[in-house]
């Protein structure tokens, strides 16, 4: 069995592979402090809630945004499972092509979600990943990572609003009524949903103006409440990122 680690700066998401299926996935929270031993606790906690055993774990690939903690769930694999770790980074085989200025500056999750979305279409495509920041990555017809843009995402700039303007309250980023907000709640609801969808098809006809006739698909935690508002994004899977790992660890040959 493979355990596939997506490290986000909110959340992480863990899934476990036999062959190409994926038997169960969880979510937690990230922390940055978190133990090799915490790590341990919590995800054998989550393998005995679905009634699986961490002995299964042959091999584990991590992607991590979150530096401290790459290192821990190696030690965690080290500890407490016989398996290889393979965290993806510099030096870590893709079979992707990395075609920007310093290829090192490529985050491991732009870089896996890519590989993911070319692995399904075999064209030219478009990934958008709705997590901490909003990232926007760009892959060629011939399998070559392009680059992308990068925006804040909705929590943290909800949470920005909510800090600096004193007479508005945290909400939950429902479907708006209609684009004109009646009320404060219905006001930041229609900005955010509508301005967020807006700024996503604004940045992909940008790209495809420089990219012919890409694919588009969507990931992430938020992606079901921006990308039906969306008139440019086709679907969306919240496994994409964990299909990535898969897939890195199998051409690596870990």
């Amino acid at each position: 069995m493979l355990l596939a680690v997506d490290v986000g700066n909110t959340q992480t998401h863990l899934g476990a592979f036999a062959g190409e299926e994926l038997v169960e996935h969880w979510r937690m929270q990230t922390r940055s402090g978190m133990t090799g031993d915490e790590l341990g606790e919590r995800i054998g906690g989550f393998f005995a809630l679905s009634e699986m055993s961490l002995g299964d774990v042959e091999s584990v690939v991590v992607s991590s945004v979150v530096p401290p903690l790459g290192s821990q769930y190696e030690r965690m694999t080290e500890r407490y499972l016989e398996a290889g770790c393979l965290t993806i980074g510099p030096g870590v085989k893709t079979g992707m092509p990395i075609r920007i200025e310093n290829p090192l500056e490529v985050g491991a999750d732009r870089l896996v979600n890519a590989i993911a979305a070319y692995e399904r279409f075999g064209s030219a495509c478009i990934v958008v990943d709705f997590g901490t920041g909003i990232n926007v990555d760009a892959v060629s017809a011939e399998g070559e990572y392009l680059g992308g843009a990068i925006g804040p995402g909705l929590e943290i700039s909800l949470t920005a609003l909510i800090d600096r303007a004193a007479r508005i309250s945290r909400i939950e980023l429902d479907e708006p009524a209609s684009a004109i907000g009646r009320s404060s709640r219905a006001a930041i609801q229609s900005g955010f949903i509508f301005g967020f969808a807006g700024m996503i098809d604004g940045i992909v006809r940008r790209i495809e103006a420089e990219l012919p006739s890409p694919r588009l698909i969507a990931t992430g935690g938020l992606a079901q409440t921006i990308v039906p508002f969306t008139e440019t994004i086709e679907e969306v899977d919240d496994l994409l990122t964990l299909t990535g790992l898969r897939l890195i660890h199998e051409r690596h040959g870990a």
